[in-house]
């Protein structure tokens, strides 16, 4: 960079627009969070480039994308949000500190099925804190940041981040009983063979983790495909086949049974953040808040 930022008032505000833009990886959507005019946002980047004498983002018809000198100076404003965050925890208390915009990415089982009934007690205790939850079935990119927090199906190891296992989980064969009534019950995987079988979409899997038919019969041959853990569950429990289910999820469900029971699958949720938002307070708070949740209910899991 040719020349830093002059130090005026209007400094943090465009620090703002850039996180805003980097983060949203558009300068429209940028603008709906900030609640700013898109022409303004524009103006506000253009002014940012010429102050530091550099181009920030490569300005394409699908996004923005980050130049080197914007990756170098993405952790430079980062630091700088981490500590006014800090500032403002210490000078007006650690409540008031959490305030901003939190999004998670998680895999739509553990989203929506875990998670999203358990968030309203986290912006309750902090009423300036919006929290913002993607629960989709594909990984998310921290590092274009997709999610300021991301739930993967097994341990992220590409870039800067801090990562935590949040838990080892179960899966299983189930089935409607009554469709288990009325096509009988299976004892071994090739009975399977006999039965309308629900999985995945299998060009859509985001993980190679997740391909986990062949652990509960080495030929398994779905009729249905459901590209979500949560439509899946709907369309086993509404009789249309057997299918392979998270266990938490399931065992809700009076209407299920489980289905060859000793053959069980064990896969892992981690939870990671960038390492430049470990001074952020509002981000260790709720990757703390969601570490909490897991581990008082750890036994649904398994």
């Amino acid at each position: 960079m040719n020349r830093s930022l002059k130090d005026d008032a209007t400094d943090w505000d465009d620090l703002r627009v850039f996180l805003a833009v980097a983060r949203a990886g558009q300068i429209l959507a940028a603008s709906r969070r900030l609640s700013l005019n898109h022409a303004t946002v524009g103006r506000r980047l253009d002014a940012l480039e010429t102050s530091l004498g550099c181009l920030l983002f490569e300005r394409r018809p699908s996004g923005c994308a980050l130049t080197g000198e914007g990756a170098a100076f993405l952790a430079f404003a980062e630091r700088i949000e981490a500590e006014m965050a800090e500032a403002r925890a210490s000078l007006a208390g650690t409540d008031l500190g959490l305030s901003g915009t939190v999004r998670i990415g998680a895999p739509d089982g553990f989203g929506t099925g875990f998670l999203a009934p358990r968030l309203g007690a986290l912006v309750e205790r902090h009423p300036q804190l919006k929290v913002q939850l993607v629960p989709v079935p594909h990984a998310f990119s921290i590092s274009r940041r997709e999610a300021d927090i991301a739930v993967t199906v097994e341990r992220p190891t590409q870039g800067r981040l801090v990562a935590r296992k949040l838990v080892t989980y179960a899966l299983g064969a189930y089935g409607a009983r009554a469709y288990l009534d009325r096509h009988g019950r299976p004892e071994t995987p090739l009975d399977l063979e006999r039965h309308r079988l629900v999985g995945y979409v299998e060009d859509l899997v985001f993980s190679p983790s997740l391909h986990y038919e062949p652990e509960i019969a080495p030929h398994w041959q779905s009729r249905l495909e459901v590209s979500s853990a949560l439509g899946q569950l709907e369309a086993v429990a509404a009789g249309a086949g057997i299918g392979i289910l998270h266990a938490f999820l399931a065992a809700r469900r009076p209407d299920l049974e489980p289905v060859l029971p000793e053959r069980r699958i064990t896969r892992e949720y981690w939870m990671a953040f960038h390492e430049n938002a470990r001074g952020q307070a509002r981000i260790r708070a709720v990757a703390d808040f969601i570490a909490d949740l897991v581990r008082a209910e750890e036994g649904i899991f398994r």
